[in-house]
């Protein structure tokens, strides 16, 4: 929706602006020259990418439309699984979590949280860490390590589809220059024309640029900046998550516990510690 309206405004302001100076819009329209622009950006940005950044591109759009997914009731779900897993841990010991995390998929623990039993990412995670724990490990400064790790890796590969995107506004201005350089050789082999030909050759030459500029810093700029900010929204989920689990591992209660993930979250995103006590005291005594 935000990039709708936003595609809305921009569009309004900038068209609606010029053909109120009195600007004729049918010259704008220059088909080869967005062809030029917008091809060459394309083969560009392949050319720049590696596979699994070209293969991200459908959900990569996906999110620029649909915006960050995780909202504060997102949030409040997060907090009360960890709190139903943790006190299932301090209830009945370690083995008690193996049925859920050796098939998560059927854990009815985590499915009475279905938007973090959708969330396969943040699922797997859990698990390994779970998975950890009932193998020994219980070194939290070791396991804090691992997980910095882990969650470095993934900031890297979805920086690297901002990056790509960042890119295309980056290179867009300058598509556009060589479109309109190549609309100014147009122009100089007709030389000969009478001024209204020429001028209006000129004019096209000019909208390459124009174009150029217009999708860079009209849309692909805005667009690169709306993926990081979704997936910092995503990292901070995963933040939550390894707060919480580090607070259990430290031997922390599980309300401890979640109040460490809770803190760990945005202030704009982030439950206030009445809403989580009435969410977890809100849960199923067999959850």
């Amino acid at each position: 929706m935000r990039l709708i309206v936003g595609a809305i405004i921009v569009f309004v302001c900038v068209f609606g602006s010029y053909a109120a100076m009195g600007g004729h819009l049918e010259v704008l329209w220059q088909p080869f020259e967005f062809v030029i622009i917008l091809g060459a950006a394309i083969g560009a940005f392949i050319i720049g990418n590696p596979p699994p950044v070209l293969k991200a591109v459908p959900s990569m759009l996906g999110t620029i439309l649909k915006g960050s997914k995780y909202k504060q009731e997102c949030y409040v779900e997060l907090l009360g699984m960890q709190f139903s897993l943790y006190k299932l841990v301090k209830q009945k010991g370690m083995l008690a979590v193996e049925q859920h995390i050796e098939n998560p998929s059927e854990s009815t623990l985590f499915n009475a949280f279905p938007t973090f039993a959708a969330n396969h990412h943040a699922v797997e995670f859990v698990c390994d860490y779970m998975r950890m724990l009932t193998l020994g490990a219980n070194n939290v400064h070791e396991i804090d390590a691992l997980m910095d790790e882990e969650l470095e890796t993934h900031h890297q590969e979805q920086e690297r589809l901002v990056s790509a995107m960042q890119s295309l506004a980056d290179g867009t201005p300058a598509l556009g220059i060589v479109a309109a350089v190549l609309g100014v050789i147009k122009t100089m082999g007709a030389i000969k024309e009478p001024p209204e030909v020429l001028g209006h050759l000129i004019g096209g030459a000019l909208v390459g640029t124009f174009f150029g500029v217009f999708v860079a810093y009209g849309f692909f700029a805005p667009m690169a900046a709306s993926l990081k900010s979704a997936f910092e929204a995503e990292a901070k989920y995963y933040l939550s998550l390894k707060a919480g689990l580090l607070a259990h591992i430290s031997g922390q209660p599980p309300v401890m516990a979640v109040e460490f993930a809770r803190k760990a979250l945005m202030s704009d995103v982030r439950p206030t510690f009445s809403e989580v006590e009435a969410a977890t005291a809100a849960l199923p005594a067999s959850v």
